[in-house]
């Protein structure tokens, strides 16, 4: 199956017509990309980005924004590492979007104080959220090797947390590169230099992707013979019936509503929340993993037969990543409670899990406790219901649909790399970069 341009593809305006569907990290870097490609040319090529809500209004607006070489998939996070560094240093992303290395470590602390519960329903839903925390999975790959944890003593700049609560501290793979990004700033800016490229960003929601039959393919299965046709959208802006957008190729990167679009896609949705403080002063620039023991008392009254002295102790895991803007991000568990909605304005931030993070943090560090909550969030994770976990990105069985989606907790991480080979994949007919045979949807789909 050809996979990439040709000189007789093109649509019925002489131009080949390329649509990214989704404007979250992933579909903003794919579109910068393919403006970038050596055979990218406004006159004879025509990139358009379809957004149904607003970019970067998913995953990718409330990310903590971590870049490490331990990430996975392995076949692409060493690309996508040096691809970041190469854009930071193009495009100032020091200060566009907070590009910078940081310290990576795991503590382990005892919160010193207890948290009192009053109430059956309070206490009842505490105990269901502790006991649905499942972590977001970003230490996977370095607990498969216990060398890549090295105990250490505490930083005498981590003075941000309470020292006394504060049982063990160990830097996460010494010797690899860690850094970080502001995630909404960066999808902004890429989404920018598309546009200055001839990136066209339309605004509106995706009905269909038209199909028509393949006359390059041979083989019997129908699926194999249909090639892409045209994107089927409603503008947001208008009420009036959806309009067509010829297409020679799709890149489908809606994150977890990618099946909506294409159902066969082995996809979940894990929903995730966070919060961010701006601390009562500024903290040095760590990403921390944690994992924090907390006491919970129960009055007498809270359920039948508990006394005054009932404790039940939890430990829960938030990730916390110091920003350059005097913020600090932290990330807590993920669940799969409420069901995706239909877009990212729809999704719910409940409450109380944002106040488990909260109260985690109250008793081992002051400078969190005294500090602002600057924003409430929730989000989901697109993850590939497979045991690998790896992203799908590249070719289908149908001609000029391609995947750039399933990064679960690695999306910020991997957009790069990601955006690079979907562009090599347009232009150049394969990728050039990396070797991404692993992540053939065609292997799963």
């Amino acid at each position: 199956m050809t996979t990439g341009l040709s000189d007789e593809t093109s649509s019925g305006d002489n131009k080949v017509n390329i649509v990214v569907i989704g404007g979250g990290i992933i579909g903003c870097t794919t579109a910068y990309y393919l403006s970038r490609h050596p055979r990218y040319s406004p006159e004879t090529h025509s990139v358009i980005l379809i957004e149904k809500t607003r970019l970067a209004g998913g995953a990718s607006g409330k990310a903590g924004g971590l870049l490490a070489q331990w990430a996975y998939p392995a076949s692409i996070v060493p690309l996508s590492y040096s691809l970041h560094a190469e854009l930071a240093a193009e495009h100032d992303g020091r200060r566009s979007w907070g590009y910078r290395s940081i310290r990576c470590g795991k503590i382990t602390a005892q919160s010193r104080e207890q948290s009192a519960t009053s109430g059956i329903a309070p206490l009842s839903r505490l105990l269901q959220q502790l006991a649905t925390w499942v972590p977001l999975g970003k230490v996977k790959e370095l607990t498969k090797d216990a060398g890549n944890i090295t105990e250490a003593s505490i930083p005498e700049d981590l003075d941000w947390f309470r020292q006394e609560c504060i049982e063990k501290y160990e830097d996460i793979a010494p010797e690899q590169g860690t850094a970080q990004v502001h995630p909404y700033q960066f999808t902004l800016m890429m989404a920018k230099l598309a546009a200055e490229k001839g990136v066209k960003i339309l605004f509106g929601a995706v009905e269909e992707i038209v199909y028509a039959t393949s006359e390059a393919s041979a083989v019997l299965d129908t699926q194999s013979m249909r090639k892409v046709h045209s994107v089927r959208y409603v503008d947001r802006r208008s009420t009036a019936r959806a309009e067509s957008i010829s297409a020679d190729f799709v890149v489908i990167a809606a994150g977890p509503w990618t099946p909506q679009l294409f159902p066969s896609v082995p996809m979940n949705a894990l929903r995730a929340h966070s919060v961010t403080i701006k601390p009562s002063r500024l903290t040095s620039a760590y990403c921390l993993f944690t994992e924090i023991r907390r006491r919970v008392t129960s009055p007498a009254y809270s359920f039948p037969g508990a006394s005054p002295s009932d404790e039940f102790e939890s430990t829960v895991c938030p990730e916390i990543y110091s920003r350059p803007n005097n913020e600090v991000y932290i990330a807590g568990s993920g669940d799969d409670r409420v069901p995706l909605p239909a877009s990212t304005d729809e999704v719910e931030v409940d409450r109380e899990a944002c106040q488990l993070i909260e109260e985690a943090l109250v008793n081992i560090s002051d400078e969190l406790r005294l500090g602002t909550i600057t924003g409430r969030r929730a989000c989901y994770l697109p993850t590939v219901d497979l045991p690998s976990g790896n992203p799908l990105v590249g070719p289908t069985w149908i001609e000029g649909l391609l995947l750039a989606t399933g990064h679960s907790c690695w999306g910020i991480h991997n957009a790069p790399a990601t955006g690079k080979l979907i562009s090599e994949l347009v232009f150049d007919g394969r990728p050039m970069s990396a070797d991404i045979s692993t992540l053939d949807p065609r292997l799963v789909i």
